[in-house]
């Protein structure tokens, strides 16, 4: 049976049908995903960390965080201001 057969069958259901067969499927394809997926140990996020190597920190004489993120932000809004305000 092919793919073409299968949404042949599709088209005939009555609309409750249809929603339960597409709950279904995605509910199979939600739990084959996670199937596939393997969670990293803390082994191996170690490892990762360790690969990737030091990084620069970004103002790091902000000392609160929620300082620290405002100061990001407003960089962000900086570089993005030209093209807001359409000079670019």
């Amino acid at each position: 049976m092919t793919v073409m057969d299968i949404l042949e069958q599709v088209k005939q259901l009555e609309l409750a049908e249809l929603d339960e067969l597409t709950e279904q499927i995605l509910d199979l394809r939600i739990h084959r995903k996670q199937q596939t997926h393997k969670a990293k140990t803390g082994a191996e996020l170690v490892a990762m960390l360790r690969k990737m190597g030091p990084i620069e920190l970004v103002d790091p004489e902000i000392e609160d965080p929620v300082e620290w993120l405002e100061a990001q932000r407003q960089k962000e809004a900086d570089r993005l201001k030209p093209y807001w305000d359409g000079d670019k």
